[in-house]
C-alpha cells in the first residue's frame, strides 16, 4: 500500500471519528434542557443525596493519580477511539461515575445504543453533577460535558437522542467507572 493511500485512510479514519459525534444541531451551554433528577443550585450530589465538594488537583497530582489513557481524556480533552472503549456495549445495570473523583453521573437505565461506538446516556443521574460548556475546537461547533466536581473532560451532547430528553450524552468510557447494582 503506497504512502499515499495509507494517508488517505489515516485522513479518513479521523475524519469519520470527529464527525460521528456530530451533527449540525445546536444546543446551548449552561442551560438545563433535560429532565434528570433536580439537586439544589450548585450541589454537586452523591447517590445519597449528600452533597459532595468540588475536588481540586495541580496537573501534576492528577498525572500522577491516573493512569494514562484516563489521564488524557478526563485532563487533555482527548477522545478514545469509537468501539474501544470498555462501556460501549455494556449492558449492566449499574450507577457510571467520574473516573477522576468518582461523583456519579449516569444510570445504566439511562444508557443507549446509539451506533456511535462511544457509550451514549439521554440523561445525568443529578443535573448538578455534570456542566456543559460550548466548544468550537477541531472547526465544530460542540456543546462539551464536564464532571462537576473535578472539572474533568467527559465527552460531548447532543440534540439527536432518544424520549424523554431528545439528548446525546456521548461519553467516553475512559472518563467512567462503573459498578453494577449488587441485585446483579
Amino acid at each position: 500500500m503506497s504512502l499515499r493511500m495509507k494517508f488517505s485512510i489515516l485522513m479518513l479514519g479521523t475524519f469519520l471519528t470527529l464527525t460521528a459525534c456530530s451533527n449540525n444541531k445546536s444546543i446551548t451551554a449552561g442551560t438545563d434542557t433535560h429532565e434528570a433528577q433536580s439537586s439544589p443550585p450548585d450541589s454537586i450530589l452523591s447517590l445519597s443525596g449528600e452533597v459532595l465538594k468540588p475536588v481540586v488537583k495541580t496537573d501534576e497530582e492528577w498525572k500522577k493519580s491516573l493512569a494514562p489513557q484516563v489521564y488524557r481524556v478526563l485532563r487533555k480533552q482527548a477522545t478514545e477511539r469509537a468501539f474501544t472503549g470498555a462501556y460501549w456495549d455494556n449492558k449492566k445495570d449499574g450507577i457510571y461515575y467520574c473516573a477522576g473523583c468518582g461523583a456519579p453521573l449516569f444510570d445504566s437505565k439511562t444508557k443507549f445504543k446509539s451506533g456511535t461506538g462511544w457509550p451514549s446516556y439521554y440523561q445525568p443521574i443529578f443535573e448538578g453533577n455534570i456542566k456543559l460548556i460550548e466548544d468550537n475546537t477541531l472547526g465544530m461547533s460542540r456543546v462539551e460535558v464536564v464532571c462537576a466536581r473535578c472539572n474533568g473532560h467527559l465527552g460531548h451532547v447532543f440534540p439527536d437522542g432518544p424520549e424523554p430528553t431528545g439528548l446525546r450524552y456521548c461519553i467516553n468510557s475512559a472518563a467512567l467507572k462503573f459498578q453494577k447494582n449488587p441485585q446483579q
